[in-house]
């Protein structure tokens, strides 16, 4: 008896090789939200039933009628001037991170001159710069801005002056075979070499420009993010507080996946491992 070489396959085999509707980039946008949207439902569950004073975290229904009469409000003046501050501070102390790394992770001589007085600068907490810079600066826009490059310089230093100092020295070897110049070297096995670590100095000081901002609008502000935090606490309006964080966390969710989506594209040449996928 034979058998035809073109008979259907087991449907147990179909079953394993049909493709999912969802490509793995929205699989696992969907499984991120999975947690935020859980907690939502417990927490509107516990305030509802009066297990949680609603005076103190009110349900996350009410939250969303505050955002939305907010929405209406002001929520879109204190947006713009909170992201005006955070790109200029974050532009500032990220430039002025990246040329002092690149002097101190090139150089052993600006390192023995710099490196100690960093290292104790950037133990100093955030909140301790403000009566300095309202001294030095006055409540205007400048005192704000200086602050959150303040946030934004260290992460970005730290990581570059590190990504530096771990790039191989064989590299920089093939490099002086080759006949590089300084310049050449840098451009062509330096700093491709040194991109991962740079971005990710730029998205932890991306993520603490967004938290020393809070503590900047605490300089008089009478607009802005921390401002309404402050504004919240001060009339005892959770709900705009909680408000407030919600879109301070989105914002930097979304400054974060502009950064990490400028990361794929410009090491997209890397061949690295990107985790294992659960088996079904």
């Amino acid at each position: 008896m034979t058998t035809r070489s073109n008979e259907l396959p087991a449907p147990g085999r179909l079953s394993k090789t049909r493709p999912s509707p969802l490509n793995p980039t929205w699989r696992r946008r969907l499984k991120g939200l999975a947690l935020p949207l859980l907690a939502v439902v417990a927490l509107e569950f516990i305030v509802r039933i009066g297990w949680l004073p609603s005076y103190q975290m009110p349900a996350p229904s009410e939250i969303a009628l505050t955002l939305t009469d907010l929405a209406e409000g002001a929520l879109w003046k204190h947006i713009g001037a909170s992201l005006i501050r955070v790109l200029l501070g974050f532009a500032i102390g990220a430039s002025l991170a990246l040329v002092f790394a690149a002097w101190v992770g090139l150089s052993r001589e600006a390192e023995a001159y710099l490196e100690p007085t960093f290292a104790a600068l950037r133990s100093i907490p955030s909140l301790a710069w403000v009566p300095l810079l309202l001294l030095w600066l006055g409540i205007d826009e400048t005192s704000k801005v200086v602050l959150i490059a303040i946030g934004a310089f260290f992460p970005v230093y730290v990581n570059v002056v590190a990504a530096i100092r771990n790039i191989d020295r064989k590299l920089v070897e093939v490099g002086h075979i080759y006949g590089f110049s300084h310049l050449q070297l840098v451009r062509r096995i330096l700093l491709p070499a040194a991109l991962p670590g740079l971005f990710t100095g730029l998205r932890s000081g991306m993520s603490l420009a967004w938290m020393f901002l809070v503590a900047a609008e605490l300089i008089a502000a009478t607009k802005g993010l921390g401002y309404l935090l402050s504004d919240g606490r001060e009339t005892s309006r959770p709900d705009i507080v909680l408000a407030a964080i919600i879109v301070l966390a989105l914002l930097g969710k979304l400054s974060d996946g502009l950064l990490a989506g400028l990361e794929r594209r410009w090491l997209a040449w890397r061949d690295t491992f990107s985790g294992q996928e659960a088996k079904a």
